[in-house]
């Protein structure tokens, strides 16, 4: 998520939101996401290829066409669905509605054709809008602080509390001479925004009102308690176990070499973002006895299922049948999590043979030029040593926690063929394989060739077992699914006099709540950090690299000339604070308003006492950290000398 805090485009988003673009046009020669950028001009401000924005015009709500269609659909096929099982309809009621979606979604193309139109389920399938987006391709990083602050703290301080780092980066929206959307020109100039967010100097105390707008990802609030055991034990527990593998591994790596660091470092961050979010979610969930509340919720669903003839046809069986479909895909759903961490979310030269193989088997130019430029991408960010051993390791690793089974078809090979020796299949596998030469981009390979590369038969082996997996898993998924969706029915109806949000799907949300402070195991927790604490840190920095600052920026924040950007009441220079809004990953960036509507933070993390809060919101623990947009600017204007955004900003 991002904000418009001016008249001619300028965006506000975080540093970690920016982190893949910024890196994409740094150097080893101009390393600008370790020394940080500055456009003094906008003739400086860099072109960030493929990075758009889209901007919310419309939602309808679309719930009556969807369910009208349904019916219509239903009574057609009324004595064929008698003759089926219940899970064969659920796939036949998922593919009409696919198709019922696209129908909206392509009348409003038809009404307006330069715009985005998608239509998103809500509560778990009972409600469907309509988002219309404007979409900007145009887009230019104008401002990036330097990684030391924009990702201060890295690993060992992501989702803890408290905070200092100053995680934002600027951009600019360009339009063409109508102001309207267009492809990157040099004739096209800063977007005239018609509205825009207003930044405030005045800081806030504890109570305030704030609220946060952003496109939240996904939460869970309404799954059920076999839900929630499956993604503790399958989805959290493999991404835990095998990116905890391959971080040791690209860290070392990282730390040794600089270039390697540079191709490594928005991979490792993104890996490791959510490795540590996994880790948090399940202490969480079992500190917190999630999954005996949510058995108790279900047990009141049960109770008043049965008070009532009709509520006991329709919702008597609900938890019986959920646990029944999740058992049925227990095994498999592990071994698939596994898969998917250990082999096309591990090795790159995996990827790399995806997007080939993907590019290869393309249906149209404009489909195989998107996996040529991903290709591409996937090249700029390699190294060879590094993906060997990384290889290496998430081969044996993933023999070790799946049942034999479960195990591609080159496993036979590397017992065969070469002793049991991992290291020498895969030495083998980079030697034969078309794939390390970046110029396969632009050939055809023969049949021959790819029947005898090594890394691509790895790859169909792979893609093999996932598929026979998956097989035993989808014929459970349906009733899962429809399972689901009739259990948060049963809630809606069951607690109709209460108000519910849906769960975050990636559309528009707000949230409101106040700045405070909280109070967990570890103790009192206050609502704000102060520049003293981070030089507390960076004091730590020989013992932790995660510390450590340019010379340049300590003597800034030594020599303690704040200016108007200190706090009025308080004297201090505030860096990052702390309210009980509602986010997740997605809100990254998003807009903190105060009750006047101005800016006067950006949403960066979550606390870590609180990471089961993307399944059970806990107002007394979970809260939101923010970076104080006056820190934000300090940093724009004492470290960036930037003064020309301080006044296009609008700060005297």
């Amino acid at each position: 998520t991002g904000e418009i805090v001016s008249d001619k485009g300028l965006i506000f988003t975080n540093h970690h939101c920016g982190f893949g673009h910024i890196q994409a046009l740094a150097t080893p020669e101009n390393d600008i996401l370790k020394n940080g950028f500055v456009a003094r001009t906008q003739a400086e401000e860099l072109p960030a290829k493929g990075l758009f924005v889209q901007i919310l015009q419309r939602t309808d709500d679309v719930t009556k066409q969807v369910n009208k269609a349904l019916d219509k659909y239903y009574k057609k096929h009324a004595s064929e669905f008698a003759s089926l099982e219940n899970n064969i309809k659920e796939k036949m009621r998922r593919t009409c509605v696919d198709s019922i979606c696209l129908a909206i979604e392509n009348e409003y193309a038809r009404k307006y054709p330069e715009l985005i139109c998608e239509v998103d389920a809500y509560y778990t399938g009972n409600a469907y809008y309509v988002n219309v987006y404007k979409q900007y391709d145009d887009i230019r990083l104008v401002l990036a602080p330097p990684q030391s602050l924009g990702k201060f703290g890295g690993e060992t301080d992501n989702w803890m509390w408290p905070r200092q780092t100053c995680d934002f980066s600027v951009f600019r929206i360009y339009a063409d001479k109508n102001n309207q959307p267009a492809q990157y020109s040099t004739e096209n100039r800063p977007l005239k925004a018609e509205r825009y967010a207003r930044v405030s100097l005045d800081g806030f105390n504890k109570g305030d009102y704030c609220m946060t707008i952003g496109y939240p990802g996904r939460t869970n609030r309404y799954l059920s308690s076999y839900g929630i055991v499956e993604r503790m034990e399958n989805t959290n527990e493999s991404r835990i176990n095998v990116r905890g593998v391959k971080q040791d591994i690209w860290k070392k790596w990282m730390n040794s070499d600089p270039k390697i660091r540079l191709q490594y470092a928005s991979k490792y961050a993104s890996s490791s973002n959510y490795w540590k979010n996994s880790i948090g979610m399940n202490k969480a969930l079992r500190e917190l006895n999630v999954v005996d509340q949510k058995r108790q919720k279900e047990q009141e669903v049960n109770e008043w299922a049965g008070m009532n003839k009709k509520r006991k046809e329709k919702f008597g069986t609900l938890t019986t049948e959920l646990e029944k479909a999740y058992a049925g895909r227990k095994a498999d759903n592990h071994a698939l999590c596994f898969m998917n961490e250990s082999f096309l979310g591990g090795p790159d030269l995996m990827r790399i043979a995806l997007y080939f193989s993907s590019m290869q088997s393309a249906g149209s130019d404009e489909s195989r030029m998107s996996w040529k430029n991903r290709l591409r991408q996937q090249y700029k960010d390699w190294n060879q040593q590094v993906d060997r051993e990384t290889m290496t390791a998430l081969i044996d690793n993933y023999a070790k926690q799946v049942e034999p089974k479960y195990l591609p078809c080159f496993y036979q090979i590397i017992e065969k063929e070469y002793h049991n020796d991992t290291r020498a299949y895969v030495d083998a596998m980079f030697k034969q394989t078309i794939l390390t030469d970046t110029n396969v981009v632009n050939i055809t390979p023969s049949q021959e060739q790819i029947s005898n590369d090594m890394a691509l038969q790895c790859l169909k082996s792979v893609t093999q077992m996932m598929g026979k997996v998956s097989e035993g898993i989808r014929k459970y998924n349906a009733d899962v699914t429809e399972k689901e969706r009739q259990l948060c029915k049963a809630i809606l109806e069951m607690e109709m006099d209460q108000p519910h949000y849906s769960d975050a799907n990636s559309t528009m949300r707000l949230s409101y709540g106040f700045v405070n402070d909280y109070t967990s195991a570890a103790g009192h927790q206050n609502y704000f950090t102060t520049m003293p604490s981070m030089l507390e840190k960076i004091a730590q920095s020989d013992k932790n690299d995660e510390y450590k600052v340019e010379p340049e920026v300590k003597a800034l924040f030594e020599k303690g000339d704040f200016g108007p950007y200190k706090d009025k009441e308080s004297g201090e220079m505030q860096l990052c604070f702390l309210t009980n809004n509602d986010i997740t990953g997605g809100n990254s960036g998003s807009p903190m308003f105060n009750g006047k509507g101005e800016l006067i933070g950006l949403a960066f993390d979550g606390n870590w006492d609180a990471m089961s809060s993307d399944i059970s919101f806990t107002q007394d623990l979970t809260r939101c950290i923010g970076v104080d947009i006056r820190y934000v600017l300090y940093i724009i204007d004492r470290w960036g000398g930037a003064e020309r955004l301080i006044r296009e900003i609008g700060i005297q």
